[in-house]
């Protein structure tokens, strides 16, 4: 048992995202403390007066030193050719080698995939690696792919797309025969641009998937789909777009209840449903997206990842490392009682 938790060590980049190092170390000590085998890869210089100032340092938290630093605006291809000692090519290195089950990354998303994809190699019968996400549905989870790891698809990786969505549903998700939808701008065949209706045409010829046509953008929250395919250019859209009607609903009901004081009043017994809506439309509780379609585990988290969402990531990374199917949302901490504020 002890070698497969050390089999299973999460390689964290604690120079990638908006609140790093900070962020990723706070994460990486949490998770820690919870026996999970981490490796801290980055600038051990800013690292470590961070471990120090926490006091006592978990055994299973280590430090990888990597002196450089892919910027987030950084061109993917130039910055890893020219950091070859990046934490993000170090810490993929690491997968590569066994010395970690797997990585996480809130920086620079493009060097992440460009670094995986050489790095790790992908799966036979794959061309581009897809990025999944979690999306909140009424009556469960909708994994979308992909939300950013290919702007210009062609339709032959949309059929890819299908078929790693499909394994992910089954294995991640405890879906026996996952749905699978494309996302187009109407439900009738033939519709779309000519990506989609040659990828509708595809996904009807293949074989092993429970292909049930387009869906369009409303139908994702509507369960309609287990699994719906896309475009990383679109894909991305949909899901930054959601994000943000999130957020602005999340901070208008916010700002309504506290107008007067007979609605601060309504919002207190309100208050354990509302949080409960938010932890459900919160991305960081899902660990972060899947790099799926490589020979290794990789995730991608948000940016503006809080110590919280590397934690989650960290414990989603380490179960899929395990092959211990994570649940669909890995936030196991006091989320429901309003606590750990992101916005």
């Amino acid at each position: 048992m002890l070698a497969a938790m050390e089999s299973a060590r999460v390689a964290v980049d604690a120079m990638g995202g908006d609140h790093a190092p900070a962020a990723p170390v706070q994460g990486a000590l949490a998770a820690a403390n919870e026996g999970i085998p981490v490796v801290l890869v980055g600038r051990e210089a800013a690292i470590a007066p961070l471990l120090e100032q926490a006091g006592r340092v978990p055994s299973r938290l280590e430090i990888i030193d990597a002196p450089e630093v892919v910027g987030m605006d950084e061109h993917p291809m130039a910055a890893l050719r020219q950091k070859r000692r990046s934490s993000i090519a170090v810490g993929i290195e690491l997968v590569r080698n066994g010395r970690a089950g797997a990585f996480i990354s809130a920086g620079n998303t493009g060097a992440v995939m460009a670094a995986a994809t050489l790095t790790l190699g992908r799966q036979p019968g794959i061309d581009r690696p897809a990025l999944g996400t979690v999306f909140p549905g009424r009556a469960g989870p909708v994994l979308i792919l992909d939300v950013g790891a290919s702007a210009d698809a062609r339709p032959a990786f949309l059929e890819q797309y299908a078929v790693l969505g499909r394994d992910y549903a089954r294995g991640v998700l405890g879906i026996t025969e996952p749905r699978i939808g494309l996302l187009n701008i109407g439900e009738e065949p033939g519709k779309g641009n000519e990506l989609a209706r040659e990828a509708y045409e595809r996904l009807s010829a293949l074989a092993g998937i429970r292909f049930i046509g387009n869906v369009e953008g409303k139908d994702l929250t509507r369960n309609v789909a287990d699994v719906v395919v896309t475009d990383g250019f679109t894909g991305n859209v949909v899901i930054k777009t959601a994000e943000g009607v999130a957020e602005f609903i999340v901070g208008e009901l916010r700002s309504a209840l506290t107008a007067r004081l007979r609605y601060k009043l309504a919002a207190l017994v309100l208050r354990p449903a509302l949080a409960g809506l938010r932890a459900r439309i919160d991305y960081a509780s899902y660990g972060g997206a899947p790099l799926l379609g490589l020979n290794g585990v990789v995730r991608i988290l948000h940016g503006r990842s809080d110590a919280r969402a590397i934690t989650i990531g960290i414990r989603v990374a380490h179960q899929a490392a395990l092959g211990v199917a994570p649940v669909a949302r890995a936030d196991q901490s006091s989320r429901a009682a309003g606590s750990g504020d992101e916005s």
